[in-house]
């Protein structure tokens, strides 16, 4: 029997949530979707200006061709096929300390392994070893296992926080712009309201406590309730590296104007400058004696070993109450739990191997050579930025993104309206079309207005850095030229 079609249908882009609608999430956007439809016409043997699609969109280095972490990898393999540890010459195969973390971590499921759930907010032993961590980090101020939530990435956790503060449309979160498109999707998705305040440009992205005082009074002025304050170190789109007497003057702020802090430190290893080393929220807060309402976020996805795939992260509630983190539980309940390799990678990204441990060279290996290998390639694309047209551009000074200026002519501009196009869209799309290069527009992002900009990873190997700089190059020249 041949079914009738439908004569009217529910699920319409008129009928759903018009939020969703609304809600955009830029490193997954329109040019990612082309950049998309590119590759497919290259696999099937289309000729195009390029021969392959160079992302450089979004923060995904496996993707790009680094290479995963051995140890991390070695002890994930045990975990997922304890089986291969009942045979001794598979065993023979793997550092007696990979085994040995295998086991540890396995028996802390309560035996129950992968396969199985786990706490919802995750396995104790894993909780316990990112508590260690949190302590050893911030210079031994104990944590509680208790007050910390494994999640499938920090952007699950972010949305459990904005699920706890939103609940009107006069609920407001402070986002710093230029942001990770995270933050202002997931306001949009539950109607809360964006409440934006502005990095200095000219001051290598700078964050003024005066410009959050303004941003904040004309929030409330509106009649915003203002809940919380998100501030990204290292930063993301922008790359820069807060002060310690900038971070103690956030926390101090948020003390004074009661607001809870979220701090998206999901970089913190990712540090290319020698005369500042990465601090903590918590460990500002806790030396700064200035008791706040902060959660402290964290991920495998980043990093030198920069997990994407595996989905693992945490995040940590400081002086939150007890009767409001059974909230959460509650709400981590409803999903049962995070996935357990993910859990896993968190155990490892927190507690490495040591260096005298069997596996400890060859970690220490890899990861410094990942990290320098991260701080020449962001050194190079940065210097030659500067080198083109009209585009000016930051130091990278952590993280893994650069956030270029370009200066945009008028007909330029007048060509992307015609276009129906924010002009460094326009310029973006072009990019693409011209290079394969797919990088990120700056509106995606949120910038000042007048202002054009793009976001663009260093992921690309080291060895085809070059090659990318001068496909931008030629692109970029021939661009401007045509426009001027």
């Amino acid at each position: 029997m041949v079914a009738r079609p439908l004569s009217t249908k529910q699920v319409t882009m008129e009928s759903i949530n018009q939020r969703v609608v609304k809600a955009e999430y830029a490193v997954r956007g329109e040019l990612v979707i082309k950049a998309g439809e590119m590759d497919e016409a290259l696999a099937r043997g289309e000729k195009l200006p390029f021969d392959n699609i160079i992302y450089c969109n979004i923060g995904n280095p496996h993707s790009v061709g680094q290479v995963p972490l051995t140890f991390h990898r070695q002890v994930l393999a045990l975990c997922m096929h304890p089986e291969m540890m009942q045979n001794e010459q598979i065993v023979a195969n793997f550092p007696s300390d990979a085994v040995e973390r295998a086991k540890t971590i396995l028996a802390g499921t309560g035996g129950h392994g992968l396969g199985a759930y786990s706490h919802s907010k995750g396995v104790a032993h894993v909780r316990n070893t990112v508590a260690k961590f949190i302590e050893e980090r911030d210079g031994g101020r104990k944590a509680d296992p208790e007050e910390i939530f494994l999640t499938n990435g920090a952007s699950d956790g972010v949305g459990r926080l904005m699920d706890l503060l939103i609940s009107s449309t006069t609920d407001g979160i402070m986002i710093p712009i230029p942001q990770y498109p995270l933050y202002s999707s997931g306001l949009t998705l539950r109607g809360g309201a964006a409440v934006p305040y502005y990095l200095n440009e000219s001051e290598g992205w700078g964050l003024s406590t005066e410009g959050l005082r303004e941003s904040i009074s004309a929030a409330r002025a509106d009649g915003i309730d203002v809940k919380m304050l998100v501030v990204i170190n290292p930063g993301n789109p922008t790359g820069q590296l807060l002060s310690y007497d900038n971070m103690a003057g956030i926390v101090k702020f948020c003390a004074e104007e009661n607001l809870v802090l979220c701090a998206d430190e999901v970089y913190q290893e990712n540090i290319y400058i020698d005369d500042r080393k990465w601090s903590s929220f918590r460990q500002v807060m806790l030396e700064t004696e200035t008791p706040i309402e902060l959660f402290s976020f964290h991920s495998t996805s980043k990093g030198y070993f920069g997990e994407c795939g595996l989905r693992g992260g945490y995040f940590e509630a400081n002086n939150i109450d007890t009767d409001v983190l059974d909230q959460l539980y509650k709400v981590a309940s409803m999903s049962l739990c995070s996935n357990l390799p993910g859990q896993i990678m968190v155990d490892l990204m927190v507690s490495p191997p040591k260096l005298s441990d069997p596996s400890g060279p060859l970690f220490q290996k890899e990861k410094e050579e990942q990290l320098a290998s991260l701080r020449r390639r962001g050194e190079k694309l940065s210097a030659a930025l500067n080198t083109l047209t009209g585009v000016t551009s930051n130091p990278s000074e952590a993280a893994m993104y650069a956030f270029p200026q370009v200066a945009l002519s008028p007909k330029a501009v007048a060509a992307a309206e015609a276009a129906g196009k924010q002009a460094d869209t326009f310029y973006a799309l072009a990019l693409l079309d011209a290079t394969g290069i797919c990088v990120v527009p700056g509106s995606g992002f949120g910038q000042v207005d007048g202002t054009w900009h793009f976001r663009t990873t260093f992921l690309p190997p080291e060895d085809q850095i070059d090659a990318v700089i001068d496909r931008m190059r030629g692109f970029h020249e021939d661009f401007m030229a045509k426009y001027a």
